[in-house]
C-alpha cells in the first residue's frame, strides 16, 4: 500500500508542469508548421505570464475569503481542464485563422493559455493538498515534478527532429511582355522535411495520457487518511527544514511537533536548526534580487529567443538544445538535493557563470541567421552545450535560492515566488515587442542562409 501511494504521489507531481514542458520540447517541430515560425516561442512565454492569473485569484480568494475554495475541488477541475486542452490540442494545434491580417495559430494559442493556466494554478494547489498525507510522500512528490520535464524530453528525443535535406528546385515561370511569352527557369533551394518518428499528434496524445495519469492519481489520494498535525521533517543533509504534515499520535492534545528522523546523538533538535540560519537584510535582498535576474532569464528572455539562438545551426541543433536543456532541469533539482551549498559566495559565481552561457545564447540569436560558427559542427555542439549548461547551472541557483529561504520562515517563500514571477514578468514583457513589434531578431531558411564562411 506504501508503495503504491508512492507511485500515485509521483503521477500526481508529474502531471504538475508536463504540459507546458512538453510545448517547449514539442517545439522545433512546431516552429516548421505554425505561423509564428520562429517567433512562437515569444507567445509561448508571455502567455505562461498571463496565465498566472490563476494562482493569483486562488491566493486572493484564500487570503479574503479564507476556507471558500475547496481545494480538491479546484485540484480537480485545473486537472480536467488539462487532460481536455491536451486532447484538444493533439487535434486542432495546426488550426489557424486570420486576425488583423496576420495569420494565427488560433487554437494552439488560446489551448496553450489553459495549459499554462492549469500548470501555475497547480503551483499553489498540489503542494498544499500533498501537506496532508504523511510527509515521505512529499519527496515522491517532488520527483514526480521533476518527471515532468524529464518524461517530455525523452520522447521528444524518440521523435526525432524531421531530418532535412537542402535540394535545389527547379521552377518555369511564364513572363509574358506585350504579345510574347517567355519561359523563365528559376532554381530554389528548399528545406524538405522528413516525417518524424511519430506525429505532433501522437505526441499530444500521450501528453493527454499523462495528464490523464496524474488525474487519476488525484483521485486515489485524495481517498487516502489525511494527517492534520503540523510537523517538521528533515530532508537535507545538510540542516534544511520542510514543513510539513506528520501522522496523528495517540498522544492527546497536548502532543509535541514531531522531531523528524532520529539522528547521531550530538544532532540538535529541528527547532534549533531553524534558529541558526540567519541572514542579514543586504544578505536576503541579494537573495531575492538573484531570483528575479535568474527567473527573468531562464522564463522570460532566453527561451524567447531560443529558435532564433539554435535554428541556424539547423533542426536538429534545436531540437537537442530544446530537449536535452529541458532535462537539465530536473537533473540540476537532484544535485541540489544531493550536494546541497547554501554559500551566497557560490550561488553569485554560478549565476555568472549562466549568465556567460547565456550571453552566448543571445549573441548567437541577436547574429542569426549567421551566428558563429554556423555550417560547422563545432557550432552545433557548442550552442546545444551552452543551453543545457545555461539551464542547469541557474537551474541549481533557484533551488538552493528556495531552500535557503525554505529554512528561514513561510513568508520568505511567498516572497521568494513573488519575485520569481516578477522576473518572469519583466522577462518576457521586454523580449515580446522586441521580438514581434520591432523584429530585432531575424530568421531564415536553414538552406537559404548565404552566410559568409
Amino acid at each position: 500500500m506504501v508503495l503504491l501511494t508512492h507511485l500515485l504521489a509521483c503521477a500526481f507531481g508529474m502531471g504538475s508542469w508536463v504540459a507546458i514542458n512538453g510545448l517547449w520540447v514539442e517545439l522545433p517541430l512546431l516552429v516548421r508548421v505554425l505561423p509564428e515560425q520562429w517567433d512562437l516561442p515569444s507567445y509561448i512565454t508571455i502567455i505562461i505570464q498571463m496565465a498566472n492569473v490563476g494562482p493569483l485569484f486562488v491566493t486572493l480568494m484564500h487570503h479574503f475569503r479564507p476556507g471558500l475554495l475547496k481545494e480538491v475541488a479546484v485540484i480537480y477541475v485545473i486537472v480536467s481542464i488539462g487532460v481536455v486542452a491536451c486532447l484538444l490540442l493533439a487535434f486542432l494545434w495546426n488550426y489557424t485563422s486570420s486576425i488583423a491580417g496576420r495569420t494565427h495559430s488560433t487554437a494552439f494559442l488560446i489551448l496553450t493559455f489553459f495549459l499554462a493556466l492549469v500548470d501555475c494554478t497547480s503551483s499553489v494547489t498540489f503542494l498544499p493538498f500533498m501537506m496532508q498525507l504523511q510527509p515521505q510522500y512529499l519527496t515522491t512528490f517532488f520527483i514526480g515534478e521533476g518527471l515532468s520535464g524529464l518524461i517530455p524530453a525523452l520522447i521528444a528525443l524518440g521523435q526525432g527532429s524531421s531530418i532535412f535535406n537542402c535540394v535545389n528546385v527547379t521552377y518555369m515561370v511564364n513572363i509574358t511582355t506585350g504579345n510574347e511569352t517567355m519561359e523563365n527557369i528559376t532554381v530554389q533551394m528548399e528545406t524538405p522535411y522528413l516525417p518524424a518518428n511519430f506525429s505532433t499528434l501522437v505526441f499530444f496524445l500521450l501528453m493527454t495520457v499523462m495528464m490523464l495519469a496524474c488525474l487519476l492519481a488525484f483521485f486515489f489520494l485524495a481517498r487516502q487518511p489525511k494527517v492534520w498535525e503540523l510537523s517538521q521533517q528533515q530532508l537535507f543533509p545538510s540542516n534544511i527544514m520542510l514543513s510539513s504534515f506528520d501522522r496523528i499520535t495517540n498522544e492527546g492534545a497536548g502532543s509535541q511537533l514531531s522531531r523528524g528522523c532520529p539522528g547521531p546523538k550530538d544532532a540538535k533538535r529541528p527547532r534549533d536548526i531553524l534558529t541558526e540560519v540567519s541572514y542579514s537584510l543586504a544578505e536576503l535582498t541579494f537573495i531575492y534580487l538573484l531570483i528575479a535576474w535568474v527567473s527573468a532569464l531562464t522564463n522570460g528572455v532566453l527561451p524567447s529567443v531560443q529558435s532564433y539562438s539554435c535554428l541556424p545551426y539547423g533542426n536538429t541543433a534545436y531540437h537537442l538544445a530544446a530537449t536535452l536543456s529541458s532535462m537539465a532541469n530536473p537533473l540540476a533539482c537532484i544535485v541540489a538535493m544531493v550536494l546541497p551549498s547554501r554559500s551566497l559566495a557560490l550561488l553569485g559565481t554560478l549565476t555568472v557563470a549562466g549568465m556567460g552561457f547565456g550571453a552566448y545564447n543571445m549573441a548567437s540569436a541577436v547574429m542569426s541567421p549567421c551566428p558563429p560558427l554556423q555550417g560547422s559542427q563545432w557550432g552545433d555542439a557548442t550552442i546545444v552545450l551552452s543551453w543545457v549548461l545555461f539551464t542547469g547551472t541557474l537551474s541549481y541557483v533557484k533551488v538552493m535560492a528556495g531552500v535557503i529561504l525554505r529554512s528561514r520562515s513561510h513568508s520568505a517563500l511567498v516572497w521568494y515566488g513573488a519575485a520569481e514571477q516578477l522576473g518572469s514578468l519583466l522577462g518576457a514583457l521586454l523580449m515580446f515587442p522586441l521580438i514581434n513589434v520591432y523584429s530585432f531578431f531575424k530568421s531564415a531558411d536553414y538552406c537559404s542562409l548565404n552566410c559568409p564562411v
